[in-house]
């Protein structure tokens, strides 16, 4: 199964395919789409434009975003929004299925603690998918997120969205 997973932010939103195959995932590309010039609608079209084209050229069959962390900051956390409603529209348009993961829940399937630094997340993800080179933060968090995906089949994912498109309030 090709999972992408999708770390976003206004100024950098990091990006990351595997193919996980059996218990094993293989690192096929990763990267960061920068977005910190112009005023906002600017920034998040090049946002939109970019996941667009690593969506057609990579074609998952999944998406993993990660759900937002919210800050004090409310001005903060509404830009952020922004990145992220364009990192769920876009799987959505070309008709892949998105999955979230909170952050906690993506450290724990990764380091197996749900507090682990973000050292700790980017030296695991390069463990399990054998990187040789240095990966920016952004982009290992993408990759951490589409290895909890792989990780549990997106079972967790799959059973909060059918809970959600029922009605069910947990």
């Amino acid at each position: 199964m090709r999972i992408m997973g999708v770390d976003p932010g206004l100024q950098n939103t990091g990006w990351g395919v595997i193919d996980a195959v059996g218990q094993k995932s293989i690192l096929i590309g990763s990267g960061l789409i920068r977005s910190r010039e112009g005023t906002l609608a600017e920034r998040l079209l090049r946002i939109f434009n970019q996941l667009t084209e690593i969506v057609d050229q990579f074609t998952p069959e999944h998406v993993a975003v990660e759900k937002t962390f919210v800050s004090i900051n409310a001005a903060s956390t509404l830009k952020l929004g922004h990145a992220r409603g364009i990192a769920l529209v876009v799987p959505t348009r070309a008709g892949m299925p998105v999955y979230e993961y909170a952050p906690n829940s993506v450290k724990r399937a990764v380091t197996g603690r749900g507090h682990a630094s973000k050292e700790q997340v980017a030296y695991m993800v390069g463990v399990l998918l054998a990187v040789r080179s240095k990966l920016s933060v952004d982009e290992t968090d993408a990759l951490a997120v589409a290895l909890t995906h792989a990780a549990t089949g997106g079972t967790a994912a799959a059973l909060e969205l059918a809970l959600k498109r029922a009605g069910v309030v947990r």
